[in-house]
């Protein structure tokens, strides 16, 4: 039977992890396969924050952030706390406090289904929090969860040690034994792209360039 609480997780090379950090999120869900992108309520707090960790996976009670306080303390360097916190999205688990707590533990990030408060505080730090909203309400430490178990949050399953690229675009999660065949795939498809724009530069069309008129004409689009 598996205990409430894992520690062992798979983990991804420093070297793919810093190399996936320089990816955008389009790129990376494109390259993927349009695959991995969370639901488009999982924003950044503020503009420019941007993270790329290792998968700390938490699910709590609604309400409730006994557990989000336990993984904090678990937290390792690289880490982002990716947290299902139930139904509830009026609440907010997570503030400043915690904040310097994650800092302090090297931690990356953190993405989170319902709201955070003392954003202000998050955003003077540069501590990079993706949420679900801006709650203040709070939450009791009274409801056991599992850490380290898989969580769905933003519509995607994130297994433990997956790694989790944002930006201002949304969250990417990144399987992590697809890791680094995803950074090859990711590094293509942007060579591709500055040729593709170099092209445009030049005065082509992206309608031309990739043959969209035959996909016209299967259609059956008629113009003058």
């Amino acid at each position: 039977m598996k205990k409430d609480v894992i520690r062992l997780r798979p983990l991804i090379s420093d070297e793919i992890l810093e190399k996936l950090s320089r990816q955008d999120v389009a790129t990376v869900h494109e390259a993927m396969g349009q695959r991995g992108a969370m639901t488009h309520n999982i924003r950044p707090i503020r503009q420019g924050m941007k993270l790329c960790g290792r998968a700390l996976t938490v699910k709590c009670h609604a309400g409730d952030n006994l557990m989000l306080i336990k993984a904090v303390s678990m937290a390792q360097k690289d880490d982002v706390i990716v947290a299902d916190m139930g139904p509830l999205a009026d609440n907010g688990p997570f503030g400043e406090v915690l904040g310097v707590d994650c800092q302090s533990h090297g931690v990356n990030g953190l993405v989170v289904t319902c709201g955070v408060r003392d954003t202000e505080a998050l955003s003077s730090m540069d501590f990079p929090v993706f949420s679900g909203g801006v709650s203040v309400f709070g939450t009791s430490k009274a409801v056991k969860g599992t850490i380290n178990h898989p969580v769905v949050v933003g519509g995607v399953l994130v297994h433990p040690g997956d790694v989790i690229l944002g930006d201002w675009d949304g969250i990417a999660v990144i399987p992590c034994e697809e890791a680094a065949e995803v950074l090859r795939l990711a590094d293509m498809r942007r060579e591709k792209e500055k040729g593709v724009m170099e092209r445009l530069r030049r005065g082509e069309s992206l309608f031309d360039i990739y043959g969209y008129q035959e996909t016209f004409q299967a259609l059956g689009v008629t113009e003058e």
